[in-house]
């Protein structure tokens, strides 16, 4: 919701600022993310792994929704993909997991390098005008197609609205 919410606010001075970037970040997690609207704020289903893959979908949908509303604008939306990045995230969970996934981390980027995708949507005079698409390692990637979805993505919209 804090996606939602911040960019919403923002958005008429976005579009004054035209031509103006989102840019909205999502892992490839967001690939097994379901948006079940029947159990979307149930506290009786919440499992804190599939709401933060959900939540990456749900960013993924809204991007592409705010893409679809903003044509015309001047104003783009895209989603960066950082991949995995060492940051101190992983020193907040739990020592088991950050034992388990100790080894992993050689092979994690470093921060510089895992916002190059970020900066460059946000700068790249490459992407001046691109919208609705997905970006891994500065390069255009297909988004499912659950994240294509129109129906949903006005759903979802409408629900964020109200709340």
């Amino acid at each position: 919701m804090g996606t939602f919410l911040l960019t919403n606010l923002l958005l008429e001075c976005l579009k004054k600022a035209a031509p103006s970037r989102v840019v909205n970040l999502i892992g490839q997690a967001y690939r097994k993310g379901l948006i079940d609207f029947d159990v979307i704020l149930s506290e009786k289903t919440y499992s804190a792994f599939k709401a933060s893959i959900n939540a990456h979908l749900a960013k993924a949908i809204f991007s592409n929704e705010l893409a679809r509303r903003l044509e015309g604008t001047g104003v783009t939306s895209n989603c960066a993909d950082p991949g995995a990045v060492r940051t101190q995230l992983q020193k907040k969970l739990p020592w088991y997991i950050q034992l388990l996934g100790a080894p992993m981390r050689i092979f994690f980027a470093s921060p510089e390098k895992g916002a190059r995708t970020q900066v460059y949507l946000a700068s790249s005079s490459e992407v001046e005008g691109v919208t609705g698409k997905y970006f891994k390692n500065m390069k255009e990637r297909e988004f499912t197609k659950e994240a294509n979805n129109e129906n949903v993505a006005r759903r979802l919209w409408n629900m964020s609205e109200e709340m």
